[in-house]
């Protein structure tokens, strides 16, 4: 049963949502589904993900996801006032990170948050130097931000992520 279904659970959700998207449980739409949720189990065991090493913090995620809310909703607002009210002088630039986050679940989730808030892009990442690249629209002090960034983002993935 492991060979045909690797990871059942994947193959699971692949065919709940297949039904869902379908909106049918026709004889017809649950075998496509079922052959759609083998085959992508048996792709996803090529993949051979890492080993999910994940301590579970669930009160620091959880302290993450607001922080990471709170963030994205004030980089809104910052940057509507930078488009609507330029002002002379401001300078974008790129600023680099030295991370001490390795685990690829932990720079997957720091990638999902420097992408989704706004006036930040996550432009590059060397493995071999353990240095992010990220592009910012307002960049005022950067050492600053690396702190700040390192202190409000790493510090916490890297308790959930070791």
């Amino acid at each position: 049963m492991s060979r045909l279904l690797p990871y059942p659970l994947f193959s699971l959700v692949l065919l709940a949502t297949w039904l869902a998207l379908d909106g049918s449980l026709a004889p017809s739409t649950v075998a496509a589904g079922a052959a759609v949720a083998v085959a992508g189990g048996a792709v996803f065991a090529l993949l051979h993900p890492p080993g999910a090493r994940v301590r579970r913090r669930v009160g620091t995620a959880l302290a993450l996801l607001a922080l990471v809310f709170a963030d994205i909703v004030r980089s809104n607002l910052a940057v509507a006032r930078l488009v609507l009210w330029p002002r002379p002088g401001r300078v974008a630039g790129f600023v680099d990170v030295p991370l001490a986050l390795t685990h690829p679940g932990g720079l997957a989730a720091l990638a999902c948050i420097v992408t989704a808030t706004p006036g930040t892009s996550w432009a590059g990442y060397d493995a071999a130097r353990g240095v992010l690249s990220i592009h910012i629209l307002d960049l005022v002090d950067g050492p600053a931000w690396v702190a700040g960034f390192k202190a409000r983002y790493e510090r916490r993935l890297l308790e959930i992520f070791p």
